[in-house]
């Protein structure tokens, strides 16, 4: 059975599909929008605390942009070769056939991305809730508002969600500046020099877990794929996207870490549980202290509508492959969007908000469950690139990832270390059962699949 390059093709419905309709720009916005979330307010002080060391934090923050826009390089010319609504999912299918893309795709559609837009929602409820409470609920009435709100505001249409998604991002990158000014006005309390001098004995071995903290902060440019096939300029439009994105967070993050350095000092962020909020506080009051509450609600915003945007377009990618799923594979043409597949994730987000407001603790689980299940895939999709190159050596591939295949192997190497690292971290949370329940419930769903489809 030959269930790889063709596999898409031939249980695709004819009629409206993706069409480029969105700018280098619109992409771009939509990639720094996922990226940039609330992880920056809070993962600073983490990686100040484990590297301990102002040059070992500073490269630990520019490492995290080099290695991801390796792994943009590679994304770039899987996109640019196979551009797809499906993104990695579509890779892996190409790659190693629809069995083994169907157990990523179901991870994205039961916990990976319907779990990242309800925590996040959840963030901005609790935000919300301080300024207006809307009972001992407030958070989860206000995470379930968001989820619908900004579900209907992307059935309305792409460009209409991708307008929205520019606009937010601008002002999560206005609210970052703001902290970086915020850094640059406040004044550190001295510290002794030997505080910042070199590292010490101990950071080498520890250098890696402040790598894993930081490529979560950066995590998500991957998800540009989705768009590939939505961005006009040809197949090496999506290659500029990418690039100008992680160049562009790459900055940002940089910028923002050392401003917060500058304005708290390493002890300061070491210390500091909330190193946006504590240098607006010492630059400008308690003023400063209730914008960094807008700051971080538009961020959290607008990295809700940017996954919702991407998200969708794996259960649209599904729907196609397999037939007792075609429901999710309706697009509608006028509006350039998956209607259906829009309302399964709003579906299951608001389930798992309802799950996270009554048990709290299983809700973290089940976030210390998305971390192995990703970057595992996201070793099979590193790898893809050389099966891919291997079975179809002839396909057009108007990008290719230079230095091949040292930047691949790289990229490979990055995504095995993380998912080791996860997964030990994992199992001192006792989160690895709940990803085989998971995994578990996907294999009974792919079994009734392939039953009723030999029917």
């Amino acid at each position: 059975m030959n269930n790889t390059s063709h596999a898409s093709a031939s249980t695709a419905p004819v009629g409206a599909a993706p069409r480029p309709v969105l700018s280098v720009f619109d992409g771009a916005m939509i990639v720094i929008g996922i990226v940039i979330g609330a992880g920056i307010f809070r993962t600073p002080s983490m990686v100040a605390s484990v590297t301990g060391s102002v040059d070992w934090m500073l490269i630990a923050w520019v490492l995290g942009g080099v290695l991801s826009l390796i792994g943009a390089l590679c994304y770039a010319e899987l996109a640019s070769a196979f551009p797809n609504a499906g993104g990695d999912y579509h890779f892996l299918t190409r790659a190693y056939g629809r069995d083994v893309s169907f157990f990523f795709a179901w991870a994205r559609v039961a916990v990976i991305t319907t779990g990242s837009i309800a925590l996040l929602a959840f963030v901005f409820g609790d935000y919300m809730s301080r300024v207006v409470s809307l009972g001992p609920n407030s958070s989860a009435i206000y995470a379930a508002l968001t989820v619908i709100v900004l579900t209907g505001l992307n059935i309305i249409g792409l460009r209409q969600s991708s307008r929205a998604q520019n606009v937010l991002t601008i002002l999560e990158v206005t609210g970052l500046l703001l902290v970086i000014l915020a850094g640059l006005l406040a004044t550190a309390p001295a510290a002794p020099a030997a505080a910042a001098a070199a590292p010490s004995s101990g950071v080498p071995a520890l250098f890696g877990l402040a790598m894993v903290f930081v490529l979560l902060t950066y995590g998500g440019w991957n998800e540009g794929a989705y768009i590939s096939a939505e961005v006009k300029g040809g197949p090496r439009a999506i290659v500029r996207t990418l690039v100008v994105a992680i160049v562009v967070i790459t900055l940002v993050y940089t910028a923002f870490v050392l401003a917060v350095l500058n304005g708290l000092g390493l002890a300061g962020m070491q210390a500091s549980n909330a190193v946006g909020a504590d240098v607006m506080q010492a630059a400008f009051g308690p003023l400063g202290a209730q914008l960094i509450g807008v700051i971080v609600g538009i961020a959290t915003i607008t990295s809700i509508n940017a996954t919702m945007i991407v998200g969708a377009r794996t259960n649209y990618a599904l729907g196609r492959d397999w037939p007792q799923l075609s429901f999710m594979s309706q697009w509608q043409g006028a509006r350039n969007v998956p209607m259906v597949a829009f309302f399964v994730q709003g579906a299951i987000a608001l389930a798992l908000i309802a799950f996270g407001a009554l048990q709290k603790d299983g809700f973290s689980a089940m976030v210390e469950f998305t971390a192995p299940v990703f970057w595992f895939f996201f070793l099979l999709t590193g790898l893809a690139l050389f099966v891919l190159r291997f079975r179809v050596p002839t396909a057009a591939r108007p990008f290719k990832v230079p230095l091949y295949p040292i930047l691949p192997i790289v990229f490979i190497a990055t995504c095995g270390y993380l998912f080791y690292s996860s997964v030990t971290y994992a199992q001192s949370k006792q989160a690895v059962s709940i990803a085989l329940y998971v995994m578990l419930a996907g294999l009974v769903v792919w079994a009734l699949l392939r039953l009723t489809r030999k029917r």
